[in-house]
């Protein structure tokens, strides 16, 4: 052999020996693959490609290890060594485990020894046994310290006996075997809440005695002969003084008094059978208990005064409606007219007869068509009032001319009839006729489609139908109850539905039910959609005005009950935070409505103001209210036939 020279680094030896027949040390074969960095925390590396250094200080690199999921399991299924391999925590590299160092790991985990060839059950060595030997085990004589007192043990009780006579050392107080008491209230606080006497209600203090007890009391409290006869067959409970009052010329000759011990007899009864109760007032400031609303000065504008009057109608105005521009009003009447009004000068421009009593009308929201739709008896009229701009009407005349029937004649619910000539003079179009008397009729807000309400209880109550090609469906297979009225969602393809007590809100693109409100009324009469389409009012027979916010909750947010009477209609401002409601009291409620972008914000309702004039007709008020598309202005229509504007 021939020896190698060492490398400088001091405390590193590797190979130092090699054989001449070998390759030289540089080989790969006998490089040597430890991690020469020592003995550190290999976290360190952690984050680097290498993991230390070898003795020319050059990095050791970590093995490539880009091994996923996927490729571990291949090799777990493909390598028939792979139960035996483990990684080198140093060095970073594979290592399999040779067959002797498997059975080590398998021994360890059966809690057996390492080393094969130790035996746990060789025979112990029996060094005393249990026959009585005649010589002992050790032969060593007896220590002279253990049959003479001890010097050291002598000179510390000396010490001792010292202490305990100088007082040093006391000795222990025999216990006492009588057991003590503690007052457990002895340290506390009077004042406290907590004190013992927190629910001490004091005993009631007797009646003072008064004239009538006195031994000498004036003659009009002397009892009569007939009053002492009556006071006798009363009975016991009845009585107002349990003793008759009597006269005495001086107090030695009032004897003993008889009633004594039954009395105080009583008076204890009376103290500990008596359920005394504390009740806590809370003190409260009335003023506290009223929400802090703003002053209805601040929430201006809103209408405070009656402006105008529209007289012309001979019976009860039952519904109204205003064009998109706010220029013209159509109101419905119980005297078989429709009459067409300028809003600002209150003059009927137009009176259209209907042979039949009008139960609701609508304008067509979409400001490009003049349109306006009519509920009489069994029918649905679609009437161009020809009113305002001429282009306007001309437009819609011509949109309603350029419908062509399809050639296969469809099934509908409803027959949509062409007027005829005189009908075409008086302004009607097109007549949709129903199997049942049509209650309600409402417009989208793009203008092609109307939904209809029919008096009836079966699936056929609702009907929605379009303008352009004079076409009707019946979205419901079932009745829900009875229907009160429709609205669309002014943004959103939803359509809502009022029964009695509850409104559904349906999606009519999913076709399918979205929400159930649950109304909190006894009978629906109205319903409004907030311009923002979050939140709907609805008014009801029992004088209710529920507030639904309908990302809130199903319940009313609000249920305000400032009429006295049923409520009619109610009715949004589109662009001023106002609503209103009409009733049977004949007033009209303005109330400021402020819904917030802010989700985490309630709706802050406030009423402003109570607008009367109509005058009561038939136990009939307000029939049908209204705003104004621009102005904060509010129309009403009563039972006493007239319409009013409040600005």
């Amino acid at each position: 052999t021939s020896f190698l020279p060492l490398p400088r680094h001091p405390g590193v030896h590797l190979l130092e020996t090699v054989s001449p027949a070998l390759p030289s040390h540089r080989s790969p074969l006998l490089q040597d693959i430890r991690n020469t960095v020592g003995n550190i925390p290999m976290e360190w590396y952690q984050d680097f490609p290498h993991i230390g250094y070898n003795l020319e200080g050059k990095k050791i690199y970590k093995p490539i290890r880009n091994k996923d999921e996927l490729d571990m399991f291949l090799e777990k299924m493909e390598n028939p060594d792979y139960w035996r391999t483990v990684q080198d925590k140093m060095t970073g590299a594979d290592i399999k485990l040779t067959d002797e160092q498997v059975d080590l790991v398998h021994r360890l985990q059966k809690g057996q020894f390492g080393d094969v060839h130790f035996n746990p059950y060789e025979p112990a060595v029996d060094f005393f046994t249990h026959e009585v030997m005649i010589h002992p085990v050790t032969n060593r004589p007896a220590d002279k310290r253990s049959f003479i007192p001890s010097l050291i043990e002598k000179e510390k009780v000396s010490k001792l006996v010292h202490a305990i006579k100088m007082g040093w050392i006391k000795p222990r107080k025999p216990k006492e075997d009588t057991p003590t008491y503690y007052d457990l209230w002895a340290h506390e606080d009077p004042n406290s809440i907590l004190g013992r006497h927190k629910m001490h209600v004091p005993a009631p203090k007797m009646k003072l005695p008064g004239h009538e007890e006195s031994y000498n009391p004036p003659p009009e409290y002397l009892l009569t002969e007939e009053e002492k006869l009556a006071w006798e067959q009363q009975e016991p409970a009845e009585r107002k003084l349990n003793f008759v009052p009597q006269q005495y010329r001086c107090l030695r000759a009032v004897p003993a008094y008889s009633r004594f011990i039954h009395e105080r007899f009583e008076r204890c009864l009376d103290l500990y059978l008596c359920p005394r109760q504390r009740k806590m007032r809370v003190n409260v400031d009335p003023e506290d208990l009223i929400p802090k609303l703003p002053k209805p000065r601040d929430l201006q504008p809103f209408p405070t005064t009656q402006a105008l009057v529209y007289r012309g109608h001979t019976s009860l105005v039952r519904c109204l409606s205003i064009s998109p521009s706010g220029q013209w009003l159509v109101s419905g009447s119980d005297d078989c007219t429709v009459r067409f009004w300028e809003v600002c000068t209150a003059r009927c421009m137009k009176t259209l007869p209907t042979g039949g009593v009008v139960k609701s009308v609508a304008w067509n929201p979409n400001p490009t068509i003049c349109l306006v739709a009519i509920c009489v008896e069994q029918s649905v009229l679609l009437v161009n009032p020809c009113l305002g701009d001429k282009l306007l009407y001309g437009a819609t005349d011509q949109l309603l001319e350029s419908y062509v029937a399809p050639e296969e004649e469809r099934v509908q619910p409803v027959q949509w009839v062409t007027a005829t000539v005189e009908e075409h003079s008086k302004g009607i179009r097109l007549v949709v006729q129903h199997s049942k008397a049509v209650k309600q009729v409402t417009w989208h807000g793009k203008g092609d489609y109307f939904a209809s309400v029919v008096s009836d209880n079966s699936n056929m109550q609702v009907l929605i139908h379009q303008t352009s090609k004079r076409w009707s469906q019946n979205p419901f297979r079932k009745s829900k109850g009875l229907v009160q009225c429709v609205l669309f969602h002014p943004i959103r393809p939803y359509f809502f539905v009022a029964t009695q007590r509850y409104v559904r809100v349906y999606n009519l693109l999913k076709q399918e039910l979205t929400k159930k409100l649950m109304t909190n009324c006894k009978w629906v009469s109205s319903m409004a959609i907030h311009p923002g389409g979050d939140n709907i009012i609805c008014g009801s027979y029992d004088s209710k005005l529920a507030w639904f916010d309908l990302d809130l909750s199903t319940r009313p947010y609000q249920l305000l009950r400032h009429h006295k009477k049923a409520l009619r209609s109610v009715a949004f401002h589109k662009h001023y935070p106002l609503f209103a409601s009409g009733s049977d009291d004949g007033t009209v409620i303005v109330c400021h409505g402020m819904v917030y972008n802010d989700l985490l914000q309630n709706p802050l309702l406030v009423p402003v103001k109570v607008l009367k004039g109509h005058v009561m007709t038939l136990d009939l008020g307000v029939l049908d209210v209204l705003f104004h598309p621009t102005q904060p202005w509010v129309f009403s229509s009563g039972a006493d036939g007239t319409v009013r504007l409040y600005t």
